[in-house]
């Protein structure tokens, strides 16, 4: 599965040392080897919110993302509280 972000994802990312966009990246992987497995979603945290999927990251943070075709299009970054405002204001 590729995995794609927007332009909202990587304004989310600026200020980020390498070694967290490392981290980031690698749970980015790990959403789209689990993606589809549900036994593998623990282990990440994905859930669904309304047409969106989220997965943990850091304790605190979470990425923001949808399938399109054969990819995953992550959209955003952040806490948890800061996600679900996102996705209130995108619906």
């Amino acid at each position: 599965m590729n995995l794609e972000t927007t332009a909202s994802f990587r304004r989310c990312l600026k200020g980020f040392s390498d070694e967290r966009l490392a981290s980031i990246l690698g749970t980015m992987r790990a959403a789209a080897d689990s993606y589809g497995r549900p036994h593998l979603h623990a282990g990440i945290g994905m859930r669904v919110i309304c047409e969106y999927i989220e997965c943990r990251d850091a304790l605190d943070h979470r990425l923001v993302f949808q399938r399109k075709g054969g990819a995953l299009v992550f959209s955003f970054y952040g806490t948890h509280d800061q996600v679900r405002s996102y996705v209130r204001n995108m619906r």
